[in-house]
């Protein structure tokens, strides 16, 4: 358990788990350019599914919440912004899909 602990450069367990919950949030946050390069291939044209918003807000969260449990205010007003703009378009494609019913 040293030897992880001294890879990534953390102290404690508690630590390590932070660790694990940012490379998460940066696996569903990068996940999402395959989902979106998938989608675009499967239609052979350049498209942006549903799941690209989903994958960005939670990604962006979980970072979020790493950034604040680090406390770079940096990282933190970044990732913000981002979760408030996938919100948005998320709200923008529910409102759209609504009104065609």
């Amino acid at each position: 358990m040293q030897q992880i602990l001294s890879f990534f450069h953390v102290n404690s367990t508690a630590e390590l788990i932070w660790v694990i919950v940012g490379l998460l949030g940066q696996l569903m946050f990068t996940g999402r350019f395959l989902i979106q390069w998938l989608a675009s291939e499967k239609v052979k044209r350049s498209v942006v599914p549903i799941s690209f918003w989903y994958f960005s807000i939670a990604g962006g969260l979980i970072l979020l919440f790493y950034a604040i449990h680090r406390k770079d205010p940096v990282f933190i007003l970044g990732q913000s912004l981002g979760v408030f703009i996938y919100a948005r378009n998320l709200w923008l494609i529910h409102r759209h899909e609504h009104a065609k019913v």
